[in-house]
């Protein structure tokens, strides 16, 4: 299977999530696409997993799952 999106970097600095998807980097204010991730702790946001696919980001300890696609929509 072909992957949809390269997610090569997850990081988040302070009220944002950095994320490198197809080498481009994508800045997003937390609060604008997750109330969960912006009310997680550093420990709770770390601990995610990017589908084998790259249509999406699930942080189990937040039951919070993000499509790709979404994430592009908001920087837009």
């Amino acid at each position: 299977m072909e992957k949809a999106y390269n997610i090569t970097s997850i990081e988040f600095e302070s009220d944002f999530l950095i994320l490198v998807i197809d080498n481009q980097t994508i800045r997003l204010n937390l609060s604008k696409i997750s109330e969960k991730l912006a009310k997680a702790s550093d420990e709770q946001r770390k601990d995610f997993i990017v589908s084998p696919s790259g249509y999406g980001i699930h942080w189990p300890l937040l039951d919070e799952d993000l499509s790709v696609n979404g994430l592009l929509e908001a920087v837009r």
